[in-house]
């Protein structure tokens, strides 16, 4: 399939990031929900810091202090060698039985009029700022329904992963409505419309004993409660999205049914992306999917930075048949690439 990665990715870098404090640096900038508002595209950003100055032969872990919401981070700084300690990836580590993250992820806006040089925003959009966020907010997707901007994205705190909504009518102030999905579900894509006279979204619950991480979807007649759950696909053994799949693009109407971009990892944690093709009335039901990635990880940035192998999207704005990505290459920066619909429904299997 002719997927046209922008000559010009990576789009943003963290350098090019302003950190929301003095004592701290931007370590990612990525996975941006994407939408058309006007002649712009915006994107709100994942923007994960940490601070500058780290004790040799130590982790920090950077944790909004319960204390004091409003921005008030405390540092939790563990040596390599305390017995308590236990290393897992580049992102995360254990101390005493919990988990940890290094970084602290809050929201920023980025605005383009050409879908490529963004102006970044110098202030956070939505930082951290209630007990379910302790450890960052993650990950936003952007659905424009009902007259407004509806924003999810994923909660971090030691309590888990949940899912939580806001809304926004300008991109400048943000109403939180709370949680939507206890942990651990994440991977929401909100619908850009009603099916049957009720919300529609795509979700991920995590299985830990029996079962897989597998797309459902799910109903709402308000967007905060979620009910009617079916499964929608699963993973494929021996596949590029073995391991899990999830949510990755709000899904796209177009004359055939909805479009949707997904995400999925082999067992090696090689994150690529694929698509699927869903009923028109009855979303549940796929229609189509993609046997081969439409984007896998082969360029060099997306294969080298935070967390190598990795594309991974939260938004894509289309023109006619022209679908723009904006994804996140290596848990890192974000980069685009554009790809024929048509093309993309005509691979589908």
């Amino acid at each position: 399939m002719n997927v046209e990665r922008f000559v010009e990715n990576p789009l943003i870098r963290p350098a090019a990031v302003v950190p929301s404090r003095p004592d701290f640096q931007v370590v990612c900038a990525f996975n941006g929900g994407a939408i058309r508002v006007g002649d712009e595209t915006v994107l709100l950003l994942r923007i994960a810091e940490r601070p500058k100055d780290v004790p040799d032969g130590c982790l920090v872990a950077p944790v909004l202090d319960p204390h004091d919401l409003s921005r008030g981070i405390r540092l939790l700084i563990v040596r390599k060698d305390d017995p308590d300690y236990g290393a897992l990836d580049s992102r995360v580590f254990r101390y005493r039985g919990e988990t940890y993250l290094t970084s602290i992820s809050h929201i920023r806006v980025a605005r383009s009029g050409d879908g490529r040089r963004f102006e970044i925003e110098p202030e956070p959009a939505m930082f951290p700022a209630t007990r379910d966020e302790e450890f960052g907010i993650e990950d936003p997707r952007i659905t424009y329904i009902d007259g407004r901007y509806w924003i999810n994205y994923s909660s971090i705190s030691s309590r888990g992963i949940t899912t939580s909504l806001a809304v926004t009518d300008d991109f400048r102030t943000f109403e939180r409505k709370g949680v939507i999905f206890a942990p651990e579900n994440r991977d929401i894509t909100i619908f850009p419309e009603k099916v049957g006279g009720r919300y529609v979204c795509l979700h991920r619950p995590v299985a830990s004993m029996i079962g897989g991480k597998d797309i459902w979807l799910a109903y709402s007649p308000d967007l905060l409660h979620w009910g009617d759950h079916r499964i929608v696909c699963r993973t494929r053994a021996g596949m590029w999205d073995s391991a899990r799949i999830g949510g990755g693009a709000v899904p796209i109407r177009t004359e055939h049914g909805w479009l949707a971009i997904y995400h999925g990892a082999d067992a090696s944690d090689r994150y690529c992306l694929g698509a699927l093709l869903l009923d028109e009335s009855d979303p549940s039901r796929v229609l189509g999917r993609s046997r081969e990635p439409l984007l896998a990880p082969e360029a060099e940035y997306e294969r080298r930075g935070f967390f190598g192998n990795v594309v991974f999207t939260c938004g894509a704005v289309t023109d006619g048949d022209r679908l723009t990505i904006y994804y996140g290459a290596a848990d890192e920066c974000t980069c685009g690439a554009q790809v024929s619909i048509r093309e993309i429904l005509k691979n589908l299997e």
